[in-house]
């Protein structure tokens, strides 16, 4: 009877496979594109910001032509960042009421304070203190409202004193030293709402905030070897090769750390065999096996290892054009790895039956709030704001005052 009664119901609602209870024929996963992009675009900026610490903090100079790029690529989506989640709430103009109204056992609460934090107190204010020298520099020499903006960017700091300077790159050191753990909380939080929810045998996981942590730092790095390249054969440049070898080594090594941690995380799965356990397998084989064994753990993973593994162990007999152009096929496919990551976590867990005994469907959607052209465009939209900041910022035009990424070392 039990039996005859799903299967009308998988001919007459959604598909479900294996058992299932009756009180969920109306089932289906409620969280879609959106916010499969939310955790990724956050991912980006928490990378891309420890690229420019490294510089910044760790005294990496040969990654010094990447500084100002990586801080602008970090601005870029960070500024987007909270647009999935305001597009996937019914009603976008209530979210301010999160702030006014605070509840400290909401997670989306802290994220708000959490997020304000990171971008004014952060990332803005550091982006400012390494620019107010050639804010002046520039007000003073560019006509127009470009010229404008400039000047008012200055906010009326226009001492250009050695000793006002020298507290510039003091201040942006200190604020780049606070803004590695608030990186890490940035998106550690992401993973926390996830782990956090016991329930489900593919979220609740203590190591899952590591994962989140681990996967953003190699899918930033791997965003900022991308723009770097791209941006360097647009303007007919030539790429810096020791900048891009040292940006390969981080990534090389970062994704090792990351793919040993994900490692252990499904051995450990494997061997205790927990209550959910054989739907999880079954998913990886059936409903996931593209954006799993494919997308995440063959093209996003392996093939880059291997790739950039080769690379740093014959660097010296391997041509500047093979090099860059591996670094770029790697960078690619391990952005599109995380991404296709964080598909799998985010609907991974939605596909479980709440009987545990089998898995829900999902229908894909290509237009609608929650289908992938709305999806395409938020990608789309972080690149564009970057373009503009870039042409602003970052104009080969425009002179650039030297500005000293190192401001202990003259001390």
């Amino acid at each position: 009877m039990f039996t005859q009664f799903t299967t009308l119901l998988a001919e007459a609602g959604p598909h479900f496979e294996g058992y299932v209870y009756p009180n969920e024929s109306g089932s289906h996963p409620l969280w879609g594109v959106l916010i499969v992009l939310y955790p990724y675009i956050t991912g980006l900026v928490a990378g891309a910001f420890i690229m420019a610490s490294l510089v910044r903090v760790f005294r990496v100079k040969a990654l010094e032509p990447v500084y100002r790029l990586s801080l602008l690529t970090a601005l870029a989506f960070m500024l987007c960042a909270t647009l999935p989640l305001l597009f996937h709430l019914g009603h976008p103009f209530r979210s301010y009421q999160i702030m006014i109204t605070p509840h400290l056992t909401s997670p989306m609460a802290i994220f708000g304070f959490v997020y304000l934090w990171y971008l004014m107190a952060v990332l803005l204010l550091e982006l400012w203190l390494d620019y107010r020298e050639n804010f002046v520099q520039w007000g003073s020499t560019v006509k127009g409202p470009q010229g404008f903006l400039y000047r008012t960017l200055t906010v009326g700091v226009t001492d250009l004193s050695p000793q006002a300077v020298k507290l510039d790159h003091k201040m942006s050191w200190i604020i780049s030293i606070v803004g590695i753990p608030s990186a890490f909380l940035l998106h550690g939080y992401v993973g926390f709402i996830f782990g956090s929810i016991k329930a489900n045998p593919w979220w609740g996981n203590a190591i899952m905030p590591i994962i989140f942590i681990l996967s953003a730092i190699v899918s930033g790095i791997a965003l900022c070897v991308f723009v770097y390249i791209f941006l360097s054969k647009v303007r007919g440049r030539a790429v810096d090769m020791r900048c891009l070898d040292v940006m390969g080594m981080f990534l090389f090594y970062g994704l090792v750390i990351d793919a040993t941690v994900e490692a252990l995380d499904w051995v450990h799965r494997a061997y205790s065999a927990e209550e959910g356990f054989h739907v999880m397998e079954y998913m990886a084989q059936q409903h996931l096996f593209f954006t799993l064994s494919i997308a995440q753990l063959l093209l996003g993973t392996l093939v880059p290892l291997l790739a950039l593994g080769v690379i740093q162990i014959a660097r010296k007999r391997i041509p500047d054009k093979v090099r860059w152009s591996v670094y770029t096929i790697c960078s690619i496919l391990i952005l599109v790895g995380v991404l296709a990551m964080r598909w799998n976590v985010v609907m991974g867990g939605q596909f479980y039956s709440k009987s545990l005994r089998g898995v829900m469907s999902y229908k894909f959607e290509f237009a609608g709030a929650e289908g992938w052209l709305m999806g395409g465009l938020l990608l789309a939209l972080p690149f564009i704001i970057l373009t503009v900041l870039i042409k602003l910022f970052l104009s080969e035009r425009l002179p650039v005052a030297g500005h000293d990424p190192h401001p202990l070392e003259n001390d």
